[in-house]
């Protein structure tokens, strides 16, 4: 079923669907959990409730008012890398319509909005060249505006978008020289916006970033070795631990700097975002459930150990060996404790099978799977959805990815108890569709997006009632657009972009996320129409 942009036609919907929106069926694991309500008010007082969204993802004005061309700018030229030859170079034109998208955000009640910021638009040529006042000027009008709508500014400094020319000079996050790039980018973003930024995130998940671009070879710089793929250059087993280290310590200079120089004055909190997707063993066997405790120590522990106690896993030196870099005295002491907060990007859970003493066969439909010779990587492990014919929980529109909603508890329990109750903010969670194009939207998906949040929330909210200090929870994402490698073809979104006009229109998921944040009936909201 497909729904048009009218008023009408969404007021003829909620009324077909009231029951459905409102019943308390929740998808959990398998679609089988006990049904379950969340209320706002199960959330601290002064909780964040925001969406997220990163600048190439949405910005698009990609050679407009002085801005360089980045690493996702030529990747996406690059034939046959991105699905229909989708781009950035437009997304949602957020860049000309951003008045229009913190109005929408205004209306849905949230009290807080996580974006990042373009180094291409801040910073064209680095280092190397001046500050660009144009996307000065264009982030200052979107923090003024969010501030007298009454929403926080929760800003990502650095979201896998950054000038081509680091690539062509010194090969960008695989030389020391990157540290400094980024360390004068924060600077620069600390000194023009940071009397009104409360809340900073340096990077946003260096260690799927790695992966991505590094071990798998589909971000760019497109950088892997045999069996993760095929690519001209790269080396899987080496490369994803140096990048992540020169973020680490890139990170941790910036946040020294903001510490010494502007935290004081302007009062904010910084800290590091990570990927954290939650392991299960796919037996009761001893070395299954050695190997989920391994995957989340490959996998987030990889960053955070290093931020709160100063080096990596023992695991990881285990199994690395020399491969894995080391932190110099002095670089320990830097980068231990160098987070004031935890943001995690949560999506879903898998299965994990251990490698080590077991027989592994790898498939394509493993999210990972690292054994035998030089694998150590990934800890030797299965990583899987799927157990005797079986999916972990009921399949998202992205590939691999499940609806688990006890995930999201067992992820923060687990870096509650890891890292000193540390405060976390949910950076991103959402649910992926693989929505028709044109002019609507599916709206069963989305009804499955409705019910996804809500488990998610509950079982949030869960760990917050068992001591957990959350203090945000972000949807990715404010609205449909440019998701990375699948370009178009995935949805997050609780706005629906038309993909010709680049019009906005709500989701039933949008009206549900009003309702939450506004306490207001269901039928206040079809009063209304739509938002």
């Amino acid at each position: 079923m497909k729904i048009g942009t009218t008023k009408n036609s969404y007021f003829i919907c909620f009324l077909l669907l009231l029951r459905h929106v409102s019943a308390k069926n929740i998808i959990g694991q398998g679609g089988n959990e006990l049904e379950e309500e969340v209320k706002r008010s199960e959330f601290p007082d002064g909780f964040l409730f925001g969406t997220s969204t990163s600048a190439y993802q949405i910005e698009g004005a990609y050679i407009e008012d002085g801005r360089s061309l980045s690493n996702w700018d030529v990747y996406c030229r690059i034939n046959g890398r991105i699905p229909n030859g989708g781009s950035g170079d437009i997304a949602d034109d957020h860049y000309h319509r951003y008045l229009e998208d913190i109005d929408r955000m205004a209306s849905l009640g949230v009290n807080a909005y996580r974006f990042s910021i373009s180094w291409s638009r801040i910073l064209p040529r680095g280092r190397f060249g001046a500050v660009n006042p144009a996307g000065i000027k264009f982030y200052n009008n979107i923090i003024d505006n969010l501030l007298l709508k009454g929403i926080t500014p929760f800003v990502t400094i650095h979201h896998d978008d950054y000038p081509q020319e680091f690539e062509d000079r010194y090969g960008a996050w695989l030389s020391p020289l990157m540290q400094e790039e980024f360390v004068h980018f924060a600077e620069t973003c600390f000194k023009s916006f940071g009397d009104r930024v409360k809340y900073w995130a340096t990077i946003n998940e260096p260690n799927l970033f790695a992966e991505m671009a590094y071990l798998k070879g589909v971000f760019p710089p497109s950088h892997c070795s045999p069996p993760f793929g095929k690519c001209s250059s790269g080396n899987s087993d080496v490369e994803p631990l140096l990048v992540v280290h020169n973020s680490i310590l890139a990170h941790a200079k910036a946040v020294k700097l903001y510490r010494h120089q502007f935290q004081t004055e302007q009062g904010g909190m910084i800290g590091m975002v990570v990927s954290a997707y939650m392991y299960k063993p796919m037996t009761d066997d001893e070395a299954d459930t050695k190997a989920s405790t391994r995957a989340l120590a490959f996998h987030v522990a990889w960053l955070l150990d290093p931020l709160v106690y100063g080096d990596y896993p023992i695991e990881m030196r285990e199994y690395h060996g020399k491969k894995l870099p080391k932190f110099s005295s002095e670089e320990k002491r830097l980068i231990k404790n160098s987070t004031d907060f935890i943001g995690l990007n949560h999506y879903t859970t898998w299965f994990v099978k251990d490698c080590l003493h077991s027989n592994c066969t790898c498939t394509d439909t493993d999210v990972l799977c690292t054994h035998g010779e030089n694998r150590a990587i990934g800890g030797f492990l299965l990583i899987t959805g799927q157990k005797d014919g079986a999916s972990i929980g009921d399949p998202m529109g992205m590939p691999g990815v499940y609806v688990v909603p006890q995930g999201m508890e067992d992820i923060v329990d687990y870096v509650k108890k890891t890292y000193n109750n540390i405060p976390i903010y949910v950076t991103e969670n959402g649910y992926a569709s693989n929505e028709n194009q044109g002019g609507g939207y599916d709206l069963d998906q989305d009804m499955k997006r409705i019910k996804y949040h809500k488990a998610y929330l509950a079982s949030l909210a869960r760990s917050i009632r068992n001591g957990a200090d959350v203090r945000g929870y972000f949807i990715w994402s404010l609205m449909d657009n440019f998701e990375w490698r699948f370009g178009y073809t995935i949805k997050f979104g609780l706005y629906h972009v038309d993909p010709l006009t680049l019009d906005r229109s709500p989701k039933l998921s949008a009206q549900w996320y009003k309702n939450l944040l506004t306490n207001s009936s269901l039928n206040s909201i079809q009063a209304k129409g739509s938002i």
